[in-house]
């Protein structure tokens, strides 16, 4: 279903009320203030496809299917009285995430007041989040993926987490978020396939948490423990020193180097992951799930890689945190075995 302006203008008319002071003019004081317009634009039409991806971060295509999928949980007024379209809501939204900035530049860009604009980066962000578990899944046909890049068998998903900057909450909750680098951040665990799609994103545990609290306190170890991913485990970090060791080292590295390279391309595609998000705690949340939702959207769309158009943080690779090896997935002595029957020297 395509969203396009069904006019050949393309611009909306939106409302922006002007705020004044009252006249000290008696007789003016009951005449109604004029309503200024201003042009809301179409980028659908405006814009060629690449234009639209660079500044959007996704295809018209995949916007479109967007709306079909979240326009239920989005209020849309009636065009009549000026509203919103559930188009110019989420465009409003990947505005934001592509450039990480200021609401008061991104409802410029859409046409929108401030109020207006934050309200619809958290109605957006929520309502694409709630996609989770149609996007993020644990998949069940990874393990020869893996397997073809170093010969790493059995391997289900790499693990990592990775720290996504913050304002400090407020002085009560703040300093749970400072991490070990003295930032505010949210320590988000993600596995992601060997197609650096995403299988599961924890993105609920400040900045100070260790690694390993958050997947003891995560559904993916009850799955694990319930062997929900069968003889298979989750790659995560270890440093062996023995030839066979250095052989299961190097195939290790290889195969879980998966899980950066994903973390980079989420990064790269919404820029606000890697910059200051200063949000309500609770939608900063709803916006990290539904860039990694949208992220999965993309790599099943097989959309471009398309450069950020701002520059951001070289500082990826340093927020990443490794997840420790202690998960019950690859315990040492599984370690050694598989080192034993699979990198023997």
């Amino acid at each position: 279903m395509e969203y396009f302006s069904s006019d050949d203008s393309d611009t909306e008319l939106f409302q922006i009320i002007i705020d004044c002071d009252e006249s000290s003019d008696s007789d003016t004081e009951d005449i109604p203030l004029p309503k200024e317009y201003k042009p809301r634009v179409n980028y659908m039409t405006k814009l060629n496809d690449y234009e639209f991806a660079y500044r959007f971060r996704l295809s018209k295509s995949a916007v479109n299917q967007l709306i079909d999928l979240i326009q239920p949980y989005l209020s849309v007024t009636s065009k009549r009285n000026h509203g919103i379209s559930a188009l110019h809501q989420i465009l409003l939204a990947l505005r934001f995430y592509a450039l990480g900035t200021m609401l008061v530049s991104v409802a410029d860009f859409i046409g929108v007041s401030i109020a207006s604009a934050s309200r619809i980066v958290s109605d957006v962000s929520r309502a694409i989040a709630r996609l989770y578990s149609n996007f993020i899944v644990l998949q069940n046909h990874t393990q020869q993926e893996f397997y073809n890049i170093a010969g790493f068998p059995r391997v289900h998903g790499a693990i990592d987490g990775t720290h996504i900057l913050i304002q400090s909450p407020n002085s009560n909750i703040g300093e749970e978020f400072r991490n070990r680098k003295g930032t505010f951040s949210i320590n988000v665990q993600v596995v992601c396939n060997n197609s650096l799609e995403f299988l599961n994103v924890v993105a609920r545990w400040p900045g100070s948490t260790h690694d390993a609290t958050i997947f003891n306190h995560s559904n993916l170890k009850d799955s694990c423990e319930q062997g929900l991913l069968g003889n298979r485990w989750l790659l995560g970090d270890s440093g062996p020193n023995t030839p066979s060791e250095q052989r299961y080292n190097e195939a290790h590295i290889k195969t879980r180097n998966t899980i950066e390279r994903c973390i980079g391309v989420w990064k790269r595609r919404f820029p606000i992951l890697s910059l200051k998000m200063r949000l309500k705690l609770e939608n900063i949340q709803a916006v990290i799930i539904a860039t990694a939702v949208l992220h999965n959207i993309a790599r099943n769309l097989n959309l471009e890689e398309i450069e950020p158009e701002i520059s951001i943080p070289d500082t990826i690779q340093e927020e990443n945190v490794i997840v420790n090896d202690n998960s019950p997935s690859l315990n040492i002595s599984e370690r050694q075995l598989l080192i034993n029957n699979y990198f023997h020297v």
